[in-house]
């Protein structure tokens, strides 16, 4: 013990005096005033942050925020997953057997095809960034993105009962969703440039010697986890809609035809109700027209918040920029011209 004792007294000196060398280094002090001014100014910071948590804006944007995430998290970790199975387990073969050769046939079979996937915008991004990967081009990879929200029987049976007794209300639906993602998809090989997609960079394809259920598992992780931080940014700024603008606003608008068509597909961007829902919300704003209310229901599925936070991360912000400007005109459009002559 004597020993010991007598070992940390000789090293005890050792240890304190590069300390305090080091607390009388000039260089040390240089942080001191910020974190003084860290001391005086984080103290008023939490007050003022720990004072609006209990006002009920916040309640509510948490709960809309945190209701968007949830409703649209199962039908991404579907779409991912499913994206991943593509990946790891289906021949390109297949695609090129099930599609058609020509670019301008394919993108209205890749529409169609879109009854396949019963989840929502979240889901469809994923999926088609995987087609694109296996080689199919990406005109029908987004006539697909676009359809598969919109005309999958989950989506189609949730209007019928929002609207019950108007079957032509599915019907317009129905049709102006397949015309838009048709119409995009001819437009993406009319005016579409490779320098505005971008991607996201990862493997795809199973590469002989490895293992099938690894690819898998690897392509699901990296697309869940990817798109999910997207996710909760589009749903965060679409919370802040919601809180920000009040419910008198809706009145303004509702009284002109065209002002309460284009207010409605502004309105559904802003807030990026999940496909599976959005009927329902649009059958509660009475006030609107039944034209204003297709509207919203066939712009919503394509272009909102989440959506285009989603397409930025996947495939670049120019691609997402350009894509959702033209998809919301080309949906006004053709809702127009379908509801107009249905409803």
């Amino acid at each position: 013990m004597q020993k010991t004792e007598e070992l940390v007294e000789e090293a005890e000196p050792s240890v304190a005096v590069p300390a305090m060398t080091a607390a009388a280094a000039p260089g040390q002090t240089l942080p001191q005033p910020l974190l003084f001014a860290a001391a005086v100014f984080a103290g008023p910071v939490f007050l003022v942050l720990s004072l609006w948590q209990n006002h009920p804006a916040m309640h509510a944007w948490r709960t809309v925020c945190l209701a968007i995430t949830v409703q649209a998290l199962p039908f991404l970790l579907l779409g991912t997953a499913l994206s991943g199975a593509i990946n790891a387990f289906v021949p390109e073969r297949v695609f090129s057997r099930a599609l058609p050769r020509r670019p301008v046939l394919a993108v209205p079979v890749a529409g169609v095809a879109g009854v396949v996937l019963p989840g929502c915008e979240c889901a469809s991004v994923p999926v088609a960034n995987s087609l694109i990967r296996r080689g199919v081009t990406p005109a029908a990879a987004f006539a697909f993105l676009l359809s598969a929200p919109a005309v999958n029987p989950v989506v189609l049976t949730a209007t019928a009962i929002a609207f019950p007794g108007s079957p032509a209300m599915v019907l317009a639906r129905l049709l102006a969703s397949l015309a838009t993602a048709a119409a995009m998809g001819w437009l993406w090989l009319w005016l579409g440039r490779d320098e505005w997609l971008r991607p996201a960079v990862r493997h795809t394809g199973h590469r002989p010697g490895h293992s099938r259920c690894t690819e898998f598992r690897l392509g699901f992780q990296h697309d869940f986890l990817h798109a999910g931080g997207f996710l909760v940014l589009g749903a965060m700024a679409a919370a802040t809609f919601n809180v920000a603008v009040p419910r008198s606003v809706l009145d303004v608008f509702s009284g002109s035809p065209w002002l309460s068509v284009l207010f409605m597909a502004g309105l559904a961007v802003l807030l990026a109700v999940c496909s599976e829902a959005d009927a329902f919300v649009a059958a509660s704003l009475t006030g609107f027209s039944p034209l204003a209310r297709l509207v919203f229901m066939v712009v919503g599925p394509m272009v909102d918040l989440k959506l285009i936070a989603l397409q930025a991360g996947t495939f670049g912000r120019a691609f997402a920029v350009r894509f959702s400007a033209a998809t919301t005109v080309v949906a006004v459009l053709c809702s127009v011209l379908i509801g107009g002559a249905l409803l």
